[in-house]
């Protein structure tokens, strides 16, 4: 079974446990002789992947029991197959779900690692660093370089620390192992999303199988 989880930069592939990934400027070219199961945030491949008959979107098949307005795909599939805990997929931008007896609480969004360098970037030409990841969390900064790091990484720190309230927290998406470093009680799982896809398939195989 191959499972598709398209974003706005690449298309990853989850197949027989194996993770690939293709741009989507080559995904617009990607023809498949074989079924593959998707969800999409990209508006941009709806008609081609509406018009190939072995693409299956399983967005419409997902639901979550949440009074969110406008949870995106990518999110609820996240925490699709989380009963408690706390689900963070850490990339351009962090998102962090709350999810208690399979009820998703809420959540919030705030500015990945890297769009956080980019701003102090922009402020001035001295800011821009590199981030370092052995930063100390615990001392003070002495130098521009390190004041930089700390400032960037430190508030997604405690922002989790207090939502999380030593909940189990789950991390996925580019920066979640290096944030999973910063709690004890964290799991790191490139593979989240396509959990969540296949415990929807396993249960609506009736249906999509």
């Amino acid at each position: 079974m191959t499972l598709c989880d398209i974003g706005n930069t690449n298309a990853t592939f989850s197949k027989e446990g194996k993770i690939s990934k293709i741009d989507i400027q080559s995904f617009k070219n990607f023809k498949s002789s074989e079924k593959i199961y998707y969800i999409s945030v990209n508006d941009s491949l709806k008609s081609k992947l509406e018009n190939d008959e072995n693409f299956v979107n399983l967005e419409p098949f997902f639901e979550i029991d949440t009074i969110y307005n406008g949870l995106g795909i990518d999110r609820i599939v996240n925490c699709y197959s989380i009963d408690n805990g706390v689900v963070i997929d850490a990339g351009s931008a962090i998102t962090i779900d709350i999810m208690q007896n399979k009820m998703h609480l809420g959540g919030c969004i705030l500015p990945g690692i890297s769009q956080s360098l980019k701003t102090y970037e922009n402020i001035s030409e001295r800011l821009k660093v590199s981030l370092n990841s052995q930063i100390d969390l615990e001392a003070l900064p002495q130098k521009t370089s390190d004041a930089v790091s700390y400032g960037v990484i430190k508030p997604i720190v405690l922002l989790i620390e207090n939502i999380s309230n030593n909940s189990k927290i789950y991390f996925t998406g580019g920066d979640g192992e290096f944030l999973s470093r910063f709690f004890k009680n964290s799991i790191y799982d490139k593979r989240l999303i396509f959990r969540g896809m296949q415990a929807l398939i396993e249960e609506k195989k009736e249906i999509l199988c």
